[in-house]
């Protein structure tokens, strides 16, 4: 682990302390902490790391529940943006908390493989291509080409494609013995 890493986080900032916050703040302390709390991962997480500023933690984290189970997404969409766009950004902290989840919400295992290795499309439904290819070239290229875009609006709607581009990610370091990205 780089020289400048948290270990209790995993990250360039230590994990909030539970004593330092107000109530608010504990309580949402308290739900990331605990397992059915609806976080992948706990503390040890952007979640986490978002309670060393509580407002936005909790701004973020209303945004972040829209995204995830507001915006009418099935579980395999979510996961497999979530999954582009971690590869797209080689954030190996989010690929390991979410291809599992993947593969449980039904984003097929071949899917996983084309983003995890950067392969074509070639094989998948309509929506899986438009949401790798979307998030490829909107992350990668760093610039929709008009096809791509109306693939995806054509598939979810304006909305929609407004809501799947929101999905992010946050840079942090793999827990140790968690599975890495290939270069």
């Amino acid at each position: 682990m780089p020289s400048d890493i948290y270990p209790d986080s995993g990250c360039r900032l230590p994990l909030p302390r539970r004593e330092d916050m107000d109530e608010a703040g504990r309580a949402m302390f308290d739900r990331h902490s605990d397992p059915k709390g609806g976080t992948l991962a706990g503390l040890r997480g952007p979640g986490g790391l978002r309670m060393h500023s509580p407002k936005l933690a909790e701004l973020e984290n209303a945004l972040n529940r829209y995204l995830r189970y507001g915006a009418g997404f099935s579980g395999a969409v979510r996961e497999l943006a979530i999954l582009v766009t971690a590869r797209e950004m080689d954030s190996a902290f989010e690929w390991a908390a979410h291809e599992t989840q993947a593969l449980k919400d039904g984003v097929p295992q071949a899917a996983v493989d084309i983003v995890k290795h950067r392969r074509p499309v070639e094989g998948l439904t309509d929506t899986e291509a438009a949401i790798i290819r979307l998030g490829r070239e909107m992350l990668g290229a760093r610039k929709v080409s008009a096809g791509t875009f109306a693939a995806a609006r054509k598939i979810f709607g304006d909305r929609g494609l407004i809501d799947l581009v929101s999905l992010a990610v946050f840079e942090c370091q793999v827990p140790e013995g968690k599975p890495v990205l290939p270069r």
